[in-house]
């Protein structure tokens, strides 16, 4: 009996993984029909293309990043495919008071918020860690307390409307990889964070959802300059990632993997077979 236990626990898992990553969903772009929705990172790569997907479906757009002049071209772009307003607040999240500036922009504009995108990310390397203890320390500050921060101003507001919050993180949240080490505390930090406030909202019966998105090397401009010299897999595309993006977002999953086939094989063999992780990690770099 403890034997049998023992394999059909884990089958059950798999089989209810299964059940729940491959159910159907019925995903309509009007949805996100005049939804009120801040979309941080959006100057570029995956928070742009996630911009033109909701101006497309739609959406009122509040939209912030360091550089004002890329945000212009954004938000004009925008509004030609059809946004129901697009604006964007300029700033750096190592600025501790901009999470709050930002949400106080869309409590102002639209006296409400129904989505919460939360996809910026401060600069690291890719090397050896270095030992640069203030590295980490700003990169905390950017990668994990601005997302804590722009979530406790936007809350009031996503209790109101019963919202969505979504959170890019990475798959170096879920399992370590060289040469990432200050990158990946961050991204291991959102996921206890927002992981254990799901569960609060849960016991507390608040209705606002916590999507935790799990990507793995996504062909941005900034990810391919990093890594590319490392790594010998292909990315995957922006434009798919950012729509899958919204759309788990929208239908209030707990998790995207992304592209869903690598990341998924990759968690599933954390837990079943580390040593040979180790031995597939250590593989895909570039000798």
């Amino acid at each position: 009996m403890g034997l049998l236990l023992k394999i059909f626990i884990p089958l059950l898992g798999l089989a209810l993984a299964f059940y729940f990553y491959s159910a159907p969903e019925n995903f309509n772009e009007e949805m996100l029909r005049g939804k009120r929705v801040i979309v941080t990172g959006a100057s570029s790569g995956i928070g742009e293309q996630m911009a033109y997907h909701l101006a497309r479906m739609e959406a009122h757009l509040l939209l912030t990043a360091r550089t004002e002049a890329k945000l212009q071209k954004v938000v004009k772009r925008c509004l030609e495919l059809g946004a129901a307003s697009a604006r964007y607040v300029s700033g750096s999240m190592e600025d501790t008071t901009f999470p709050e500036v930002v949400v106080k922009e869309a409590e102002n504009t639209w006296g409400g918020l129904d989505v919460l995108i939360l996809n910026h990310i401060g600069y690291s390397y890719f090397n050896y860690f270095n030992g640069d203890v203030g590295h980490v320390r700003k990169l905390l500050e950017v990668n994990f307390l601005s997302y804590v921060a722009m979530t406790v101003s936007a809350l009031p507001m996503l209790k109101e409307s019963e919202g969505s919050i979504v959170v890019v993180s990475s798959v170096a949240g879920k399992t370590a990889a060289p040469f990432s080490a200050p990158y990946s505390a961050t991204k291991f930090a959102l996921d206890g964070f927002f992981s254990s406030l799901r569960h609060e909202f849960i016991i507390e019966k608040v209705n606002v959802s916590i999507t935790l998105c799990i990507l793995g090397y996504i062909d941005t401009e900034n990810a391919v300059r990093a890594v590319s010299h490392a790594i010998r897999d292909t990315p995957a595309p922006k434009e798919e990632c950012a729509l899958e993006i919204v759309k788990s977002g929208v239908l209030r999953r707990r998790e995207l993997h992304y592209p869903s086939r690598a990341v998924g094989s990759l968690l599933l063999l954390r837990d079943i077979a580390p040593d040979f992780l180790d031995s597939l990690i250590r593989s895909s770099y570039k000798q």
